[in-house]
């Protein structure tokens, strides 16, 4: 078996690959790069599963980033356990065909409970007076004390928030390049997430984050240096690009206005009660799944979301099955934004009823995603100086909020979960070697990097 490495450049696509991805552009240049047709939902979960497995949503079963648990009503976001990708993954094809193969998955989600030898995924420690401490999980567990007594604390802060920047992309390298020198895997999956962060702050206006583009192309060469230092074969990858949006849709709050979600107050402050809602959106970036615990309500929600601006299309029916996207999982509807737009989770109507949570970095309470919690308010001068007065006194043993988060959903630059018209915002499929295909279908990545590893 040939030894082989992938790295998952989220967020790349054939518009960004130039003059300020100088290592990446002469790779693409001496091997071959083709568009892979995304996966709808072009999202991080839905995207890597269809990769690793084959199949598409409707098969593994990953229809979003999360979506609505029906037998506990609640919205779940960003699970862990890989008992939830309801098909065999390719690590298990290869090591079928040869028990001697192994494998490392470095922060490709699902992380945790896999039949992978090795991997690693952040996994913070939510403390009892708290505070939340950066950490990951690691199987085998020792991996995790080798990792971070070298390389220090896994950066859980610069992977998402406000402060997230290309130092989590860097550990993230480094720790693969450590884990291969320990047990030498078959095969090793990279995930490099800095590109999703500045792209979706910022868009895609090069002259604005040329910066950002020159900072993820020297990791890049970093890693396909060390690999290619012990004759494994490089495949670079990417599972959507992003594009340039700029009006937020609220679906909950229409939602809302027909009288179809049930909202409980406490403490002054409002929760959506997706149990009790007769219709509810659960949003992930540019689609969102519609759940109707009042199913005769389907026409009449259907024709209320297609007059809506910045909603290209609902689906359901047969349009669900073409788009492979019917599961138990999905939606009774599932809408999709028009090129400009995007989906918040926002259901209330006042932003002083707002839950706690809203303004908070809480990727687990929310019941959509929120990109929001990338940005402070830009309009708040003492905003870090507020951060470093609560974060010492968490770090004192204080119970305090970090509600640093501003409601400005119109802070946001770019997007992705739809499929965009022009392929030069597609993912991409980097190789070293010459190949015939341009445009492949997302299920066929498992073969094609199986066919590498078998070559």
């Amino acid at each position: 078996m040939k030894k082989t490495v992938v790295i998952d450049i989220v967020g790349l696509s054939g518009r960004l690959i130039g003059e300020h991805t100088p290592f990446i552009k002469s790779f693409s240049e001496n091997g071959c790069l083709a568009t892979i047709q995304p996966v709808l939902p072009a999202v991080t979960c839905s995207a890597q599963s269809t990769y690793l497995t084959g199949e598409w949503p409707e098969k593994h079963g990953i229809v979003g980033n999360g979506w609505y648990f029906k037998d506990e009503c609640e919205v779940k976001f960003w699970r862990q356990s890989n008992k939830l990708v309801q098909s065999d993954k390719l690590w298990d094809t290869l090591k079928r065909k040869d028990p001697s193969f192994t494998c490392a998955n470095m922060f490709w989600w699902y992380n945790m409970y896999s039949t992978t030898d090795f991997s690693v995924t952040p996994r913070p420690n939510y403390l009892a007076d708290g505070r939340k401490i950066p950490d990951i999980y690691s199987h085998p567990a020792g991996l995790r004390d080798i990792l971070q007594q070298e390389l220090g604390q896994f950066p859980l802060f610069n992977f998402w928030g406000p402060n997230a920047n290309i130092k989590s992309t860097q550990w993230i390298a480094d720790a693969s390049i450590r884990t291969d020198q320990l047990h030498d895997p078959t095969l090793t999956l990279i995930y490099l997430p800095h590109l999703d962060y500045c792209l979706q702050k910022f868009g895609t206006d090069v002259s604005v984050i040329s910066g950002e583009l020159q900072a993820i192309d020297k990791v890049v060469e970093q890693l396909v240096t060390y690999y290619r230092s012990v004759n494994a074969g490089v495949v670079l990858l990417s599972e959507y690009g992003i594009t340039n949006v700029s009006q937020p849709v609220h679906l909950n709050r229409l939602l809302r206005e027909q009288g179809y979600l049930a909202i409980r107050e406490e403490r002054g402050l409002e929760l959506l009660d997706a149990g009790a809602s007769r219709a509810f959106a659960v949003a992930d970036h540019q689609v969102a799944h519609i759940y109707l615990n009042d199913p005769s309500l389907r026409a009449e929600v259907k024709k209320l979301l297609e007059k809506v601006k910045g909603v290209e299309k609902v689906l359901e029916g047969e349009t669900l099955r073409e788009a492979h996207l019917s599961h138990e999982r999905s939606g009774d509807l599932v809408v999709v934004a028009d090129a400009d737009s995007w989906f918040t989770y926002y259901f209330w109507m006042d932003d002083k009823k707002a839950p706690d949570y809203a303004r908070m970095v809480d990727i687990h309470k929310k019941p959509g995603y929120d990109p929001v919690e990338m940005f402070t308010d830009p309009a708040d001068p003492l905003v870090m100086p507020k951060i470093i007065g609560k974060l010492a006194a968490k770090k004192l043993g204080f119970r305090t909020v970090l509600d640093v988060i501003p409601l400005k959903a119109d802070l946001l630059r770019g997007s992705h979960g739809r499929i965009p018209e022009d392929k030069s915002d597609h993912p991409v499929y980097i190789t070293e070697g010459p190949s015939s295909d341009e445009v492949i279908p997302p299920t066929n990545v498992a073969e094609l990097i199986t066919r590498q590893v078998l070559s």
